[in-house]
């Protein structure tokens, strides 16, 4: 028996069913014979059994059955469509291993050199604070981390931060329903620090920070931080000086000059921010004939703020402003990495675009 013959029926609607089912058969194994890839075989499973196929025509058909004879005229075709699959499915397996073994008969030089192996590299953020890292470690320093989930009293407090300042609305910073708050900046770390060790105190602290910032070329409401403090006795601001110019040296090389702006923080006095002169253009303030774009023309780039520990942070701490003293500083990664790498928009640091730190590597 072929695979689409059936038993011998009455000649009722039923037995012709069954003969159109034998005449499609014959025509699917035609047409299979032919097939030789995968496309093809492809057509030829919509010729059949798509959804303007033959058998969906059938199917329609038994409507204009009468109601008894329905639920076996259903029957025959079902077992029509089994039949149908599986020779299908053999032929798709028979293909799939003509495949293979052609490609198997190729020679193959095993002595040939392999493809080069993918690998990664450090991201440009984790290199950079590495490296600032690394700075201050040769010089005596050490790396201290802390928890990114804070209190009120570090992050403001005991930074002599008043109650009205603006950094301390919901519209700035992110606060949690447990009364706690994601630090705007690393700064409770050095709080915590002083409070359980006495001076001398040289440390860095990197790590994120949370502000209701919104996302665009040089801002993010998650960024990272690197801040430093030194406080023993007979520190001054010529010492913060020289260590944030021998830090811009290293990182954006041996011309790097350092300038201090006077400004305001609540937590240092006197307050600076920090500029050091733009690697783009060196300083001059141009490229080519046109301005730089990396400083505006002004020679210079701002990477943070800066200062003299505010004695009555100092107090808090229990240290004895009379005895010690102190300087603190607090640069933005992201900023520090945009010129090393000569980015316009920080937002490639998190998108992860693999081109693209693979270029930045």
């Amino acid at each position: 028996m072929r695979a689409f013959e059936f038993p011998d029926v009455e000649e009722d609607e039923i037995g012709r069913l069954g003969d159109d089912l034998s005449a499609l058969g014959e025509r699917f194994e035609a047409a299979l014979a032919s097939v030789d890839d995968g496309d093809a075989l492809d057509a030829l499973r919509l010729t059949f059994l798509g959804r303007n196929g033959e058998i969906t025509a059938l199917r329609r058909s038994i409507g204009t059955l009468p109601a008894a004879e329905r639920p076996e005229a259903g029957k025959t075709i079902n077992e029509a469509v089994a039949r149908l699959e599986a020779q299908l499915e053999r032929a798709s397996s028979a293909l799939t291993n003509r495949e293979l073994a052609a490609q198997l008969d190729v020679a193959i030089d095993v002595t040939f050199p392999a493809p080069p192996a993918r690998t990664g590299s450090i991201h440009p953020l984790r290199r950079t604070l590495e490296d600032a890292c690394d700075y201050f470690q040769r010089r005596g320093f050490a790396v201290v981390l802390g928890d990114e989930i804070e209190t009120e009293y570090y992050n403001f407090d005991a930074l002599n931060i008043p109650a009205d300042h603006p950094a301390r609305e919901g519209f700035d910073t992110f606060y949690l329903a447990n009364g706690k708050l994601l630090r705007p900046h690393t700064s409770p770390t050095q709080i915590r620090t002083m409070q359980q060790h006495p001076p001398p105190i040289a440390i860095v602290n990197p790590g994120k920070a949370y502000r209701r910032d919104a996302v665009d070329a040089r801002h993010s409401y998650m960024f990272s931080q690197i801040e430093g403090l030194l406080v023993a006795p007979g520190i001054h601001l010529g010492h913060l000086k020289g260590m944030l110019t021998g830090l811009c040296r290293e990182l954006f090389g041996p011309n790097q000059a350092v300038r201090f702006r006077p400004s305001f923080f609540p937590f240092t006095e006197p307050s600076a921010e920090v500029d050091t002169t733009c690697p783009g253009c060196g300083g001059s303030g141009k490229r080519g004939d046109a301005g730089c774009k990396t400083c505006g023309g002004s020679g210079w780039i701002e990477i943070g703020g800066s200062g003299m520990v505010h004695p009555d942070v100092l107090r808090e701490c229990n240290y004895d402003p009379e005895r010690v003293s102190g300087w603190a500083f607090g640069l933005g990664v992201e900023r520090i990495a945009m010129v090393r790498y000569d980015v316009d928009d920080l937002r490639v640091f998190f998108e992860n675009d693999p081109a693209v730190l693979a270029q930045l590597a």
